[in-house]
């Protein structure tokens, strides 16, 4: 329990980590935020906990940090935030992602249902920060009244891969699908009519409505089909890539000591320099221009020195500050030098075994 506790924890700090600030760039509406992060807390905390302790944890926080940035992508920038405008494409983009994993490839028409369904469940919890009164719910309820189309639509996109079976969609699916769809529509048409597109109380022509409405099916079907194929092309895409970062864990366990060793010595030079450009410029005056009494100024002009870099505010000026400028650039660029030389002598064997296991794991 205590594991899959801190399991948790991790998913959902890393998430909320990516999404909150992503959100507060897009949007200063709280709501649209916490909406974005509640979307993707709930995907990825119900992809981590599922997947396992090892690959687990990476795909949660992956695909939730996907899902929570879209959805408050669409809702910072789509006006009105409708049911048919946020579920159906942010419930495909979750559903083509999990398919696109190699692990947890969704095979048939009843395993696709399967899994929308949970993605639904999950979402329906996510989107809960909307819920501000009764009718709200509708929200919550509107990712289960996509599942069995999007099952559909999703299982009619991934018929044709090897491996699955049941190509024929079973009969409940399609009319469950049809119903549901159907259901979706109505609500679509209400929140046109809700946002002005369709004036009510106003006679409208029955050649308008069916053109609002076919425009509104055609989009619901191109951005639902696009954005489970794109989560499916994208997280294929990118999860071999990612292996990279589980065997880059193995190396900075070994060269953890040695990185902690290479900062106390940077800082170390830091620190002894900040106090002689102090000294320099209580003894002598006007050597650095701009510059103010006070540790946390001479540390900061030391931090940039170190890395050649010109500070905002003090800059040398008297010969002996100069000077005493090119003695710090020259220590810490030659403590770079010699301390990954030391390292790369003593732990290159540990790195050489490391590569090998790796090597011996791809090719078993």
């Amino acid at each position: 329990m205590s594991r899959l506790i801190w399991q948790a924890v991790r998913v959902a700090a890393a998430v909320a980590l990516v999404v909150v600030p992503f959100g507060y760039a897009i949007t200063g509406v709280h709501q649209d935020v916490w909406m974005g992060v509640g979307c993707g807390l709930a995907v990825g905390l119900g992809i981590g906990l599922r997947g396992g302790a090892r690959a687990g944890p990476w795909m949660g926080i992956l695909i939730g940090s996907i899902v929570g940035i879209v959805t408050a992508l669409i809702t910072g920038l789509v006006p009105g935030n409708g049911v048919g405008i946020l579920v159906p494409p942010v419930l495909a983009l979750a559903v083509g992602l999990i398919d696109g994993l190699r692990e947890s490839s969704l095979r048939g028409y009843r395993d696709m249902s399967r899994e929308t369904f949970i993605v639904a469940l999950l979402l329906a919890v996510g989107l809960l920060p909307l819920v501000d009164a009764p009718t709200d719910l509708r929200f919550n309820l509107a990712p289960l009244m996509c599942t069995p189309w999007l099952a559909l639509f999703a299982g009619l996109l991934s018929h044709r891969r090897v491996g699955w079976r049941d190509a024929r969609p079973p009969r409940l699916l399609i009319l469950s699908a049809a119903a549901t769809f159907a259901l979706l529509l109505f609500l679509i048409v209400s929140e046109t009519m809700a946002l002005g597109r369709i004036e009510v109380g106003r006679e409208i022509p029955g050649v308008l409505v069916l053109r609002f409405v076919s425009l509104d099916i055609l989009r619901l079907v191109g951005v639902t089909a696009a954005a489970f194929l794109l989560g499916r092309v994208a997280i294929t895409w990118l999860q071999p890539r990612l292996r990279v970062y589980g065997h880059l864990a193995d190396y900075l366990r070994v060269m953890w000591v040695p990185i902690g060793g290479f900062a106390i010595g940077y800082l170390t030079i830091i620190v002894l320099f900040a106090g002689f450009y102090g000294m320099l410029e209580h003894f002598s005056p006007g050597a650095f221009a701009g510059a103010r009494p006070g540790i946390i100024e001479w540390l900061s002009f030391a931090f940039f020195a170190a890395l050649g870099q010109d500070f905002a505010t003090v800059a040398p000026v008297s010969v002996g500050a100069r000077a005493l400028v090119g003695v710090h650039l020259m220590l810490s660029a030659g403590w770079v030098v010699v301390l990954f030389a030391a390292v790369m002598t003593s732990i290159g064997p540990k790195l050489d075994r490391i590569a090998r296991r790796h090597a011996d794991d791809a090719s078993n």
